[in-house]
């Protein structure tokens, strides 16, 4: 296995002395109630109400701010203390935000996944270990009776859905600025596939940037309607079109014209399947190339991180995929990723690392003759 060179230094040598790492083991067994007395601290302003303190607050100021009972706010304070977002000055009895609380509030990531994390994941992870063993997502049945997230994603109540699609866009849409610079005028686009494209985020993207660009969006049925609704009377829209298919279905092909298409687009979408099943959508994708297609696989790749906080955010979201989302995925490296571009019969001619929050581009083309 090969790592960023932050990663190496992190993962491959002990960090901790055996204090320090007794209460990360502690830590790591009152997990939960560390989650959710930190999610409400921030849901019921309190860590707001001490930020904006110039002098920080006592308790008392606290509870008469925020109407709770002195009891509450007394078991808040005292875990968020021990759990490290607060400090206190013990001779004024006034509470502060630490670096950490900080974070925890204004850091739009952080934000981001705690609200995925408590909106769709939390009690499925009761399921983790039955997803595990089963290959399933067994975590999934709170929600619905669906195989995967993604037939029911456009079923999903709310907050679920708001908190599943931030998380979905907030981690791509950073990425989108360089991924258009390096999908249109690294090479010339005219047509392009769209696979997964969701609510169309990207398509309009790529109409905005490029007068001339048509876009086809090949996704599950319900996703093409839910992108249809939301690119309506929006600018560019008619240069979108749909294509309804599932593509773990092995014999649903790409469509293919009389012209194969410049481009093939898949943005955080292969994460969504097992190593397999990439092989086998890969290899639907080939057949729709051409010698001058390129195929662009745009993931945050744990392996490649430059700060050590975004692997672990990633290595953690695998275990949605195993628990939620279909059981059989997760965030890949990239030797995973080159395994599977291998056995579809297609090379990489180029990965640009660096974008946005930790994306990469992974720029695929058919052997050349002399290759095959």
């Amino acid at each position: 296995m090969k790592l960023s060179p932050s990663l190496t230094k992190r993962y491959t040598s002990e960090q901790y002395t055996a204090r320090e790492a007794q209460r990360q083991a502690e830590f790591i067994a009152w997990g939960p109630v560390v989650f959710q007395a930190s999610r409400l601290m921030i849901k019921f302003g309190i860590l707001d109400m001490i930020r904006d303190a110039e002098e920080g607050m006592t308790r008392a100021e606290i509870v008469e701010r925020t109407g709770l009972s002195d009891y509450a706010v007394k078991c808040l304070l005292e875990a968020s203390l021990c759990i490290g977002t607060i400090l206190v000055d013990t001779d004024a009895d006034r509470y502060t935000l630490s670096k950490t609380g900080w974070f925890l509030l204004n850091d739009p990531a952080t934000r981001v996944n705690i609200d995925f994390n408590h909106d769709v994941n939390y009690q499925g992870w009761f399921h983790l270990e039955q997803a595990l063993k089963e290959g399933r997502p067994s975590g999934l049945k709170h929600f619905g009776d669906w195989p995967t997230v993604y037939e029911g994603l456009s079923s999903l109540p709310e907050p679920v859905r708001r908190s599943w699609l931030r998380f979905d866009h907030f981690y791509s849409d950073s990425s989108f600025p360089e991924a258009l610079d390096i999908v249109f005028n690294k090479n010339k686009t005219r047509t392009l596939y769209d696979v997964g494209g969701n609510t169309g985020k990207w398509a309009l993207q790529c109409v905005a940037y490029d007068p001339e660009v048509q876009v086809t969006i090949l996704d599950l049925p319900g996703q093409i309607g839910l992108m249809e609704e939301n690119i309506r009377g929006k600018e560019g829209a008619d240069r979108i079109q749909g294509h309804a298919i599932n593509l773990l279905d092995p014999t649903a092909l790409f469509p293919r014209g009389d012209l194969a298409p410049d481009a093939i687009w898949m943005s955080q979408f292969l994460d969504c399947f097992s190593m397999d099943e990439i092989v086998s959508i890969l290899k639907r994708a080939r057949a729709a190339m051409g010698d001058n297609t390129r195929l662009y696989i745009m993931e945050t790749l744990w392996d490649r991180q430059r700060f050590e906080p975004a692997a672990f955010c990633l290595t953690m979201t695998s275990l949605y995929f195993t628990a939620i989302a279909n059981g059989n995925s997760k965030m890949y490296n990239t030797e995973d990723m080159q395994e599977c571009i291998t056995r579809a019969g297609l090379e990489i001619e180029h990965i640009y690392d660096g974008l946005g929050q930790g994306h990469s581009i992974i720029k695929v083309k058919t052997p050349t003759p002399a290759d095959r």
